[in-house]
């Protein structure tokens, strides 16, 4: 067989050349400004932990070698004393301390049914987390449409209510939850509200934001047969986009459970007040039984949570590209 000839590669005429040419500089400059964008935020970086280390009341480099001593000496004394605080069962190291006392938390529904503390405080996070979900995405689903530019022509109603929105979740649910608590007093109350205003600014800017996306001529064809305003929200639009409402106000919902946990250490009740008791009082088996609790229910509720959404929207809105 004769050898296989080779062939030259194609030459290039001036044009391309010259377009190869932009191409390559273009490469070199996009590097350029890569480099340089990594360099700015690394120096901020390394300022800001610099200016937060200096802050801090112990150095951070000075306090590693104790890093894992809390965990080491914050133990049981008995593994097994863990569930015995998580369902309120007698303890054999009793003392008549708090340390131990777990059977004094129970909730007695009838006879000697009892609801264990824990499960009960849990019960009561999950609670200010989904009545907050309801009031509040019931408000923004109401001042959403009139937020939306394709639905509102004037630019003084839109910015009114997108100014609200902003302004109402301008500050964390935390703060807003020690404020009203001044005026509400400690508990689950303050905590509903708190975070029943954060959720409307938060789900108010997301629903609208859904709704200015939504297809225009089922609108426009109701407003040629004469609907009103409200009819077309209610016919047009609102069956667009409810599965997206919906997933957000899943969603939300997640965020809002962690959001009361953490409101229950400032006094709105639940979970988050008996964890800031018993890790402040040195009670471990209680401590590590919260952890425990809290951990299993964020992972049932976001379960939950996901699959209705993929049953709302369908699964397709979670596949990568879709």
């Amino acid at each position: 067989m004769g050898a296989v000839s080779q062939s030259s590669p194609p030459k290039l005429n001036d044009a391309t050349k010259a377009v190869h040419q932009h191409y390559k500089e273009l490469a070199r400059t996009k590097k350029l400004y890569s480099f340089l964008t990594i360099g700015i935020l690394s120096v901020i970086l390394v300022a800001a932990l610099w200016f937060a280390n200096a802050s801090n009341s112990g150095k951070f480099i000075d306090r590693i070698p104790y890093f894992f001593d809390f965990v080491l000496n914050f133990l049981p004394d008995d593994p097994l004393e863990i569930f015995r605080a998580l369902f309120d069962l007698p303890s054999p190291y009793a003392d008549g301390s708090l340390k131990y006392d777990y059977e004094e938390g129970r909730h007695y529904l009838f006879g000697d049914f009892y609801l264990p503390e824990y499960f009960y405080e849990m019960l009561v996070t999950l609670n200010i987390a989904f009545v907050s979900t309801l009031l509040g995405g019931g408000i923004a689903f109401v001042l959403c449409f009139f937020a939306a530019s394709n639905l509102v022509g004037s630019k003084a109603v839109r910015f009114v209510v997108r100014r609200i929105m902003e302004l109402l979740r301008a500050f964390p649910e935390i703060v807003i939850a020690g404020l009203l608590a001044a005026i509400l007093s400690l508990g689950p109350i303050a905590a509903i509200a708190a975070v029943s205003i954060h959720t409307i600014g938060a789900l108010g800017k997301l629903f609208f934001e859904v709704v200015e996306n939504a297809d225009m001529k089922p609108d426009e064809g109701l407003r040629a047969a004469g609907a009103s305003w409200l009819e077309r929200v209610r016919f047009a639009i609102v069956p667009q986009v409810l599965p997206n409402f919906t997933s957000y106000a899943l969603l939300r919902a997640e965020i809002n459970v962690r959001a009361s946990t953490i409101i229950g250490a400032v006094g709105g009740g639940g979970i988050g007040e008996v964890f800031r008791l018993s890790l402040s009082r040195d009670h471990a088996a209680k401590t590590y039984a919260i952890i425990l609790l809290l951990f299993v229910t964020i992972i049932a509720v976001d379960q939950l949570s996901g699959w209705l959404r993929r049953k709302m929207v369908g699964d397709q809105a979670f596949q990568f590209g879709a």
